[in-house]
């Protein structure tokens, strides 16, 4: 499949034209730091429930990790119908054969990648685009590639009504990565594949790191640092993903 280029997601209160003055950038940034506000409102109280009772009980610490998943609406990121659940320990069908994951496992993943703030994360499987607005809370820019295009219109859709002007999307088959944004300080997978994708190691940064999913039917999430071109693996829990599609699949 050829990539197609989403990036950067188009909002008008992010991107004002040059001709309408400061006022009216000033106007945009008012109406857009409004609407997050909104967002962040919305639920509040069942986020707060969701972070205490699933993810600080099972030991995720970091605090920009914690107030990420407090301020990102997940019931905005699920279809309709689920959105009463969106909050539950558990993951939801997004449709397309695919899931949004289990909140505490975003949250896991976030605190594994240990960002700063000022790093270039690549996201391989944008799926409903909720792991993407949790990274885009944490680092400087997100570069996410979905291969369903459902549900890359879908997170489009959904991100770009959220307003986040250092994510950039893409169409296509990620096994390759985003060669030319690259090098990445942090690659995450959100899918499985039963190899790790050479193109993505030598996209990752010395001294950066290589979370993903492992294995067919038994899977490993398995975090990679790469150091003077070599990688250190550390295994850290079980898990089920769904599997990697595309080249992924594909005979090594």
């Amino acid at each position: 499949m050829e990539p197609m280029a989403l990036s950067p997601l188009r909002d008008p209160c992010r991107r004002p034209a040059a001709r309408a003055g400061l006022a009216f950038a000033l106007a945009c940034a008012l109406a857009c730091a409004e609407r997050k506000a909104l967002a962040s409102g919305e639920r509040a109280d069942e986020r707060e429930h969701m972070v205490r009772s699933q993810i600080e009980a099972r030991g995720v610490a970091d605090p920009r990790v914690l107030g990420a998943m407090r301020r990102v609406p997940r019931h905005r990121y699920v279809p309709e119908h689920q959105a009463a659940f969106a909050y539950d320990d558990r993951p939801l069908q997004i449709g397309q054969d695919q899931t949004i994951s289990q909140p505490y496992i975003v949250a896991f993943m976030s605190e594994a990648l240990r960002l700063a703030g000022d790093e270039k994360v690549l996201e391989i499987g944008t799926g409903s685009g909720y792991q993407a607005a949790v990274l885009a809370e944490l680092a400087r820019e997100v570069y996410s590639i979905e291969i369903v295009p459902a549900l890359a219109a879908r997170a489009k859709e959904v991100l770009g009504r959220e307003g986040y002007s250092n994510l950039h999307l893409r169409t296509g088959d990620g096994y390759r990565g985003w060669p030319e944004a690259a090098p990445f300080d942090a690659i995450v997978l959100t899918a499985a594949p039963e190899h790790v994708p050479e193109p993505l190691v030598e996209q990752l940064a010395d001294d950066g790191v290589l979370l993903l999913p492992l294995g067919g039917d038994l899977q490993e999430l398995v975090l990679f640092e790469k150091h003077g071109g070599r990688l250190e693996r550390r295994e850290l829990l079980p898990v089920r993903f769904v599997p990697m599609t595309g080249e992924a699949q594909r005979p090594r």
